[in-house]
């Protein structure tokens, strides 16, 4: 009786539902000198189970975590280049203000004259960016003008063939 409900806890640790204090009864069992011959093998699963659970780790664990200082020392560098990309030009007199720009007679009538051109240029870029749009509108206008009159053509082709078959069929009578 024992060894039946032995075999059945074994089916059921097999397939993982088996609960704490059925598995407790199994490891009973199997720490007995006495074990039926074919259930050997579990025996020695057992006493594995059990010969583990009494071993320690006997190794000292750090408690200090190694601190890198890496990631610190990149933030220093990356502070350093900054501030000297923007102390640099400042120092050794850099460009000079553009906003107060005193220009003579002659390169004011020069500037006048570029801004016109460019101002000129521009509107008539406008306008043929304009014409180029009103030729697509006329393109797809005329694309569908050909695509009815291509059904006016196929409706004259129709109306052809019916009147010479009229013909055809009265000349016959």
């Amino acid at each position: 009786m024992v060894l039946n409900s032995i075999e059945k806890l074994l089916e059921k640790y097999d397939n993982g539902e088996t609960t704490l204090k059925e598995e407790q009864r199994l490891k009973e069992y199997f720490t007995q000198d006495e074990v039926a011959p074919h259930l050997e093998s579990y025996k020695m699963m057992f006493q594995y189970f059990n010969n583990t659970k009494q071993e320690l780790y006997t190794k000292d664990v750090p408690l200090k975590p190694r601190k890198s200082y890496i990631y610190q020392w990149i933030s220093v560098a990356a502070v350093a280049v900054l501030m000297l990309g923007i102390m640099i030009p400042n120092i050794f007199g850099g460009q000079p203000d553009t906003t107060g720009i005193v220009l003579t007679q002659e390169e004011q009538e020069v500037y006048d004259q570029t801004k016109e051109a460019l101002s000129m240029l521009s509107s008539n870029f406008n306008d043929a960016a304009s014409s180029v749009n009103t030729l697509s509108l006329v393109s797809t206008s005329f694309n569908k003008g050909a695509e009815k009159a291509s059904h006016v053509s196929e409706f004259g082709k129709t109306t052809n063939r019916l009147v010479k078959k009229k013909k055809t069929s009265k000349n016959k009578n």
